[in-house]
């Protein structure tokens, strides 16, 4: 029987954070071949430390795109996050670019030819989750430490708070009675700041943006709430800690309130099995629990490199399930085609519209206009309902 009465946490990082630089020039450099050619593949893994950043990886797509303009979407990408400092700056930081083309050997077990369908990208296994615990259908750890990081970092870019810089963490710590979260029992924010400020300083920033994130009533006490616990948090970003793409799968994901299949996001065209079958399967996930199928549901898919249709499709609804399982599984796989081209096709993937997914989260976002986190839509509902 699950554990009822319980205290659990999720951490988040910002878009400063070092590895999170990685994951936002990796996904612009996946968007750039994408805005040029919807079928461009890429793999792209970028490294950052002081001063320095690394490009490298596979792709097919327009010979138009070289080096030099890969390097400049790299800088605007800095650029865009905020960073001017003396050991990161997007003007003198030096870049260089190691992107080549793809191996034929994995394009011939992704592409399409003649009765064979496209492949998927890759073996491997992807979760989705959802649960009642937010409106967004999210878990409460990770979205209320996303929503910190964001307040702050909309603070910081609108410049109302001109003090703090690129780099965050944060750590919300739930207590939940009866297997629902009621209150936070410790929060914890670093973030980078100015010289010119201490400790007390960055504090009362952070405090209004803690207090309108989390429901009302649900603050921790004083000796719970920790801001930068070291005490200084002036040198950050990869100029204190190298970043690598692909190195916060947790934070992109349910923050360890679900499974998690292993391969990363960010970098990745939506060709790759590791991105598009776990946008699925949240996709899936949510639109059961919105559908009142099941207060949580945990799907898994899998698939092998070069196979079109998924190896197995498991579902678990955690004891919260009003439906048989084995008929839900089913039933989903009718309305959805879960080969690596139907879901695609189906959430509209091959877009450019993966840049802004790379901090606060894959999941649990507002969709956009232009398609960007589709993956949100419930527009399975009523053909659920109907089904049941």
């Amino acid at each position: 029987m699950a554990k009822r009465n319980y205290v659990f946490a999720s951490e988040s990082v910002s878009e400063g954070h070092p590895d999170k630089v990685c994951d936002r020039i990796s996904d612009a450099v996946v968007d750039t071949f994408l805005a040029a050619d919807p079928h461009a593949r890429v793999a792209c893994e970028t490294l950052a430390t002081t001063n320095r950043v690394v490009l490298a990886g596979e792709v097919r797509g327009p010979d138009s795109i070289g080096a030099e303009q890969l390097i400049s979407v790299a800088r605007q990408a800095i650029r865009d996050i905020g960073y001017e400092q003396e050991g990161f700056h997007w003007k003198r930081v030096d870049i260089a670019c190691h992107i080549h083309a793809q191996s034929a050997d994995i394009a011939q077990g992704v592409d399409a030819s003649g009765n064979k369908d496209e492949g998927a990208g890759d073996q491997g296994i992807m979760f989705g989750y959802a649960c009642t615990e937010t409106e967004q259908l999210m878990p409460a750890p990770i979205f209320y430490a996303h929503a910190i990081l964001k307040s702050l970092a909309e603070a910081r870019h609108s410049g109302a708070a001109p003090l703090l810089g690129p780099d965050a963490k944060s750590q919300v710590s739930l207590q939940y009675v009866d297997g629902k979260p009621v209150r936070a029992t410790s929060v914890v924010v670093s973030t980078q700041h100015s010289a010119s400020i201490e400790q007390a300083e960055v504090r009362e920033i952070v405090r209004p943006h803690v207090l309108n994130v989390l429901p009302e009533g649900w603050m921790c006490g004083e000796d719970h709430f920790y801001v930068n616990p070291t005490g200084r948090f002036v040198v950050g970003g990869p100029d204190g800690d190298a970043g690598l793409t692909g190195r916060k799968i947790i934070v992109d994901t349910y923050g360890g309130a679900a499974p998690h299949g292993g391969g990363a996001f960010s970098g990745k065209d939506p060709t790759k099995v590791d991105r598009s079958a776990a946008y699925a399967a949240r996709y899936l996930a949510k639109n059961v629990v919105a559908a009142g199928l099941a207060e949580r549901c945990t799907i898994q898919l899998s698939y092998a490199i070069g196979v079109s249709r998924p190896l197995s499709v498991y579902i678990d609804t955690a004891g919260t399930g009003r439906v048989d399982e084995d008929k839900l599984s089913s039933v989903l796989q009718e309305l959805m085609d879960l080969s690596p081209r139907g879901i695609r096709t189906h959430l509209g993937l091959n877009k450019p519209i993966y840049a802004r997914t790379a901090a606060y989260g894959h999941f649990g976002r507002p969709c956009e206009p232009d398609g960007g986190f589709s993956w949100e839509r419930l527009d399975l509902v009523d053909e659920l309902r109907r089904a049941f």
